[in-house]
């Protein structure tokens, strides 16, 4: 998520350190830069003029001239203005006091509506609300059958009508919710492959009987500039309450992101991070400047490890660390935790400073496969004593896991570096484990 925006502004802030006395003409020179980067992202060319005129206005202060880190003082500047340009706060749903709360979702064809339906009923009945989704696509029969596949996956119903238009289907699905005590009705409606007349009208023909609570526009993040040209068509004519960004994981650059808002006035909700159906963020604007910025997202880094976090496992962990008696099927356990958190490349964007990793670096997922086959054809008794596994073993192993025994014999004396380092932790001397950390490199 935005790996070529973050490591182009790296570049630019990177020489800005680097001056050794800051005047308006390098301010200037930094910011022509700046701009240059945002329209490389594909940022809509008036909201990066405006971004960078309101910058400079603050950046060519006494303030920043005088000031003893004028670098700093610039890029905190630029990171708060990046804030309001996206919008400065996280934007809730709205609800209704009277159940159930109607949420309209559109968009065009191919931009994720009726997954996003999905997460966010999933999104929704984790906070505790009872969701009904209702497929009202009625143009393509397989966005109702992967809306009912979605929804059992989800154990979540599907008000499904495949006599009726569109209209009826969502009118009678609000009284199908109030009869079976479903607080709120998520509307999937139809796409096309492009703003279409007939399609607008029959979203406010569903948005005018059913008075929606909420009306979110889905759009694919990496279409960049046409999405928010479709955006303001929507908007234009039914002035939705939100934006939400799909395939967000697989866009590099972030023009979307930062122009989208600025052009509707409206906020961005939620953005998808990929295609498991917990895939799903509610937008923060502070977090993703601080990432856009290589300075990291912690906050959403722990909650992403607390919403995995078993604190039953975790004290027998701890336990088995305390006594040296961590095993392979222990470390399996964890690599199947980090795996929940999502793609090694989006848990590394949410690390400060993650953005200055260089891009010959490649961080790839399979990486975790490979290593789960190995040690998943390995025997419990082997997993838990790894010294016994000699050349013969050590075949097998890779044989069974389409690996070979070069990668085999790495893994374990990694395994090996690794139980070194934990048993100086269960000793107490931290720095001798300090000086003993390695990461592996593959």
């Amino acid at each position: 998520m935005f790996e070529s925006l973050s490591q182009k502004l790296e570049a630019v802030f990177k020489k800005l350190r680097g001056e050794g006395r800051i005047t308006e003409a390098n301010i200037a020179e930094t910011l022509r830069e700046v701009r240059r980067v945002l329209l490389d992202a594909d940022v809509n060319y008036k909201v990066a003029k405006d971004f960078i005129e309101r910058v400079q206005a603050r950046a060519v202060g006494q303030e920043v001239l005088n000031s003893v880190t004028p670098g700093q003082l610039i890029i905190k500047i630029i990171h708060d203005e990046m804030i309001k340009l996206l919008g400065e706060s996280k934007a809730e749903i709205r609800t209704s006091n009277t159940p159930p709360t109607v949420i309209l979702v559109a968009g065009l064809q191919g931009s994720g509506k009726t997954t996003f339906s999905a997460k966010l009923a999933n999104f929704l009945k984790k906070k505790g609300s009872n969701p009904l989704l209702v497929a009202a696509d009625v143009y393509r029969p397989a966005a109702i059958d992967q809306l009912m596949m979605l929804g059992k996956q989800l154990g979540i119903p599907v008000y499904v009508d495949r006599e009726a238009g569109a209209v009826k289907i969502a009118t009678d699905s609000i009284d199908f919710a109030r009869r079976n005590i479903r607080d709120t009705v998520i509307i999937d409606t139809a796409g096309r492959l492009h703003v279409d007349e007939a399609m607008m009208q029959e979203v406010a023909a569903i948005k005018e009987k059913t008075s929606p609570h909420e009306i979110l526009f889905v759009v694919d993040a990496m279409t960049g500039q046409d999405a928010v040209n479709t955006a303001k068509a929507f908007h234009d004519r039914l002035n939705f309450d939100g934006v939400v960004l799909t395939k967000l994981d697989g866009d590099s650059r972030g023009g979307a992101a930062l122009s989208i808002r600025a052009v509707v006035q409206t906020p961005i909700k939620f953005i998808g991070v990929g295609e498991k159906l917990d895939a799903l963020e509610p937008f923060y604007p502070e977090r993703i400047a601080s990432r856009i910025l290589g300075m990291g997202d912690i906050v959403t880094l722990v909650e992403k490890a607390q919403e995995q976090f078993d604190q039953v496992k975790a004290v027998k962990l701890e336990e088995k660390l305390r006594k040296s008696q961590f095993t392979l099927e222990d470390f399996l356990e964890q690599l199947h935790e980090v795996k929940k958190m999502g793609p090694l490349s989006q848990v590394l964007s949410m690390i400060p400073g993650a953005n200055r990793i260089p891009n010959d670096v490649q961080v790839d997922d399979r990486a975790l496969v490979r290593i789960e086959a190995m040690i998943q054809s390995m025997t419990k008794e082997e997993r838990a004593r790894p010294s016994m596994i000699n050349g013969s073993r050590r075949r097998r192993i890779a044989v069974g896991s389409g690996t070979s025994v070069q990668e085999i014999n790495r893994l374990l004396k990694q395994f090996e570096e690794m139980q070194k380092m934990m048993r100086r932790f269960s000793k107490g001397n931290m720095k001798k484990a300090m000086r003993g950390m390695r990461f592996p490199t593959g």
